[in-house]
Formats: C-alpha cells, structure tokens, sequence
C-alpha cells in the first residue's frame, strides 16, 4: 500500500470511528472546549490585569518631598540629579504654590487656609516618569535611589497601592496556571477514556488487522487523527463561544471596567495569536488523549 492510499485509509477510518460513536466523540469535543474556553477567559483575564497595571502606572506620580532648609539654588541641583536618576522630567512645586494648590482643591474649606500661622506644606518636585520605568519594580528601585539623596525628606508614588495591585496580579497568575493545570490533566483523562471506549467498540476490526499483519503504528494511526480531529472541533467551539461571549458581554464589561483601564483598556478576547495557540493546545489534548488511550489497548 503507498504512503498516499495509507493516508486515504487513515482519515477515512478516523471519519468513520467519529460517525459510529458521536456521542462519544460529543463528550471529548465538548470536554476538550470548556478546557480551551476557559483557558481563553483566564487569558484575557491576565491582559486585562496587565491592561490595569500599567494604566495605572501611567497615572503614577512620584512625589519628592524636600526639606524645608533646603534654598532654591539647592532644589534645582537637586531637580537636575533626580531628572537624570529617573529619565524623566522633573517640576519644582515651592510651598506657596502647593499651598496654593491645596487651596483650590479643597473649594470652600479652603478658605481656612488662610487662617494658618505659616505655610506647614514643604517644597517638593513632582517627577514623570518614562512608560519603561512604571513598573511596580523599577518605581520601588527609582524610590530608595531617590530617597538616599541628601534634602530629600519623603518620596511618595502610591506604593501601596501598586504593590497591592502587582501581588494580586501574581496571585491571579499562578491561580490560573494551577487552574489550568488541573482542568489540562482532567481533559486528558476525560478525553482518554472517551476515546478508550470508541476502542473497545471496535476492538473487532483491531484484531482483524493485527492477524493480518498490521503493525502497532497502523492500529494507532486513525485513533491518532480520531483524537486530532477531536482537538480540533473542540478548539473550534471554543473560539466560537469566546467570539459570542466577547460580541455579547464585551460592550458591558468595557463600560464597567472603562473607569479603570479607560477607553482603550478592554483588550479582545481573539486575538490571532491566542486564537492559533487555543488550537494548537486543542489538537495537542486530542492527541494527547488518543495516545494514551490506544497505548493502553494495545498493551491489553
């Protein structure tokens, strides 16, 4: 038999075994699809967690507070060492100015201000900081630099709030690969057992073949396709379910979350890259499956 009429007799077997058992098949397929639409979801759910972070590190505004003895000659020295430390730009906010400030923001309260004995607001420079240096890492390292310069008095940037955000970040992430792993290995049994019982119900036709010579490879090449085949319809139904939830919730959630990752924040829930992935982990679990089904057939 060529390579060519191996092949036709491969697929034609594999399409055969999905039509004699479908609800067999139906089980694998729809197993291997929540695995894969709930791995789509954790996904996009990451992106959104790393979509917030750095809006909110785009927000981020270190603020140097300096010591009051500090004249104006020694803040600008200072303003110019913290402008080349961080890569940004740098303003010198004096006390008047943030009294100033403070003033405006407090609207009618602010009128108390002015009852003051003196100005209790120390000087400080307000730094932006470069996109590559928002990270919740690299704001805590440019803060203990700054901190060790001398007239500095306090450095503030939200600290705890982004190391809040950047733990529960990590928590969602190793949650999801743990998740993911047990739902991965759940797949790969479920799909395993379908398969096994598609197996047994042609374990007539298997022992037919290997009487007449048939080799190990032969026998397990049309379970392998059964089980690529599976893989790939269930990848399918997958993305099929993560276009409808996206076309269907996607405009609420955007407009729930806009407050916090702003307009731009909400990412797609296909893009071509998880799509390809999505399917490459679908034909992978139905391969998978199908391998260790017939493996365990064969050695029967």
């Amino acid at each position: 038999m060529s390579a060519l009429a191996k092949a036709a007799y491969f697929w034609r077997s594999a399409a055969s075994g999905l039509r004699h058992a479908p609800f067999v098949h139906f089980i694998a397929v729809t197993t291997i699809a929540i695995a894969l639409f709930s791995a789509g979801l954790a996904q996009a759910m990451g992106r959104m967690v790393d979509a917030l972070i750095g809006s909110l590190g785009g927000e981020v505004q270190v603020t140097v507070y300096l010591s009051p003895e500090l004249d104006e000659e020694g803040a600008e020295v200072l303003r110019e060492r913290m402008v080349a430390a961080s890569g940004g730009r740098a303003t010198l906010v004096t006390p008047r100015a943030a009294l100033a400030r403070l003033e405006k923001e407090l609207g009618d309260l602010g009128e108390a201000l002015a009852h003051l004995p003196e100005n209790p607001l120390p000087p400080s420079l307000e730094l932006e900081v470069p996109p590559e240096r928002r990270t919740p890492g690299a704001l805590k390292a440019l803060a203990q630099e700054l901190r060790a310069m001398p007239g500095v008095t306090g450095v503030d940037y939200g600290e705890e709030a982004v190391e809040r955000l950047s733990a529960i970040s990590k928590a969602l992430r190793y949650g999801g690969w743990v998740a993911f792993a047990v739902v991965l290995l759940a797949t790969v049994v479920i799909v395993s057992a379908t398969l096994q019982l598609a197996i047994y119900a042609r374990r007539g036709e298997i022992e037919i073949q290997k009487l007449v010579g048939a080799t190990d490879r032969f026998v397990k090449a049309p379970f392998l396709i059964e089980g690529f085949l599976q893989g790939l319809l269930g990848a399918g139904v997958a993305l099929l379910g993560l276009l409808t939830f996206e076309r269907l919730l996607g405009p609420g959630l955007a407009s729930l979350f806009s407050f916090l990752v702003g307009s731009g924040g909400m990412v797609p829930l296909l893009e071509p890259d998880i799509a390809l992935e999505l399917l490459a982990a679908g034909c992978a679990l139905g391969l998978g499956g199908s391998f260790i089904a017939v493996g365990r057939f064969l050695r029967v």
